[in-house]
């Protein structure tokens, strides 16, 4: 990539990544180097698309996890960039 931006699938990617044990939103935002508008639009697709569900651990606090629809669109992510790379 020579602009340094990322594509839609690199930070759906990076969310999802980052939520496969459970997090809260700022934490999935701040490590997937997301502004909050950004974020959002991408995650609330993601969320009505279940590869993400809101889930609360034993302590009561609301995290989000991949769901095992969102592990498997990592992988044909991961597959498909392997084929297009040159």
């Amino acid at each position: 990539m020579s602009n340094g931006r990322r594509n839609f699938f690199e930070v759906i990617t990076d969310i999802l990544v980052e939520a496969r044990y459970g997090a809260n939103k700022t934490r999935i935002m701040q490590r997937a180097n997301l502004n909050y508008h950004r974020f959002n639009r991408y995650f609330s697709e993601l969320l009505s698309c279940d590869v993400i569900r809101k889930e609360e651990d034993v302590d009561g606090r609301l995290l989000y996890k991949t769901t095992e629809k969102g592990m498997r669109l990592i992988n044909i992510i991961n597959r498909a960039e392997e084929i297009l790379t040159p």
